[in-house]
């Protein structure tokens, strides 16, 4: 094998260790954990998804709350910051980071959504600085990899990632199946991909369930991380049923 296919296929792997462990990041600790309250991790448990989400994304924690947050509370209706029935599917999945920033650029979307999340000394120091981790994140990958094998890595990562939460946010209102009656779907697909996120029409069934998967056929990687956690002590769950919306029951008795 040539050296170029070497490297390109240690970068592919690289990338998809990476994005993976930064998926779990974002769907435990960002969402369920932060965004829902729907389970409670460990300091310990907690610090390293923190410090996880820093290298590998470059995200505040608070910042990515606080638009989920109104994008619950705005869903599909005007004021939803990357809803794709107002904007279409394929304008939130070419310019979804771009609509995040837009969103923040409110200054009391913070104040109004993530009051609960105030900065301590680990986002003065570190946490908070997203550019510090994210170069951080690329030079550690170049210095385990070699320099051109770890930004193509970088490269790939940071596409697989972008990609896979737009759609998320995009074909996860647009495609896929409802079983519940809100505007979102589910994509078993995406929920391999993004960890149990494209589990999405379930997810706003019911917003503060730890679990996405409701049936024995749905897939849910995110949920299995939950429970090694909590059978280790490292999480608590808030409930281990799944507690619906009334939206959602009363389109089940329909």
């Amino acid at each position: 094998m040539s050296t170029f296919l070497t490297s390109l296929m240690t970068a592919l792997i690289a990338a998809a260790i990476v994005t993976t462990v930064a998926n779990a990041c974002t769907t435990v600790y960002l969402h369920r954990a932060l965004s829902h309250r729907a389970l409670t991790l460990h300091p310990f448990a907690a610090w390293f998804f923190r410090a996880f989400i820093w290298l590998t994304t470059g995200i505040k924690p608070k910042e990515w709350v606080a638009v989920h947050r109104k994008h619950h509370a705005f869903t599909d209706i005007e004021g939803d910051p990357h809803s794709p029935v107002l904007l279409g599917w394929k304008q939130v999945q070419m310019k979804n980071v771009a609509l995040y920033r837009e969103a923040l650029a409110d200054p009391e979307l913070i104040i109004k959504y993530a009051k609960d999340l105030p900065d301590d000394k680990w986002d003065k120091v570190f946490f908070g600085h997203n550019k510090t981790g994210l170069l951080l994140g690329i030079g550690i990958l170049m210095v385990a990899l070699g320099p051109w094998t770890g930004l193509l890595a970088a490269f790939i990562h940071a596409n697989a990632y972008l990609a896979g939460n737009a759609a998320v946010n995009a074909m996860g209102h647009r495609f896929g199946r409802r079983p519940y009656a809100n505007n979102a779907t589910n994509l078993q697909w995406l929920a391999f991909c993004t960890m149990g996120e494209g589990l999405h029409n379930n997810h706003h069934a019911a917003p503060s369930s730890p679990r996405l998967s409701h049936k024995w056929s749905q897939i849910d990687p995110g949920w299995w991380l939950i429970k090694a956690l909590s059978s280790v002590k490292l999480a608590k769950v808030r409930f281990s049923d799944i507690r619906m919306t009334p939206a959602a029951k009363a389109s089940l008795s329909r």
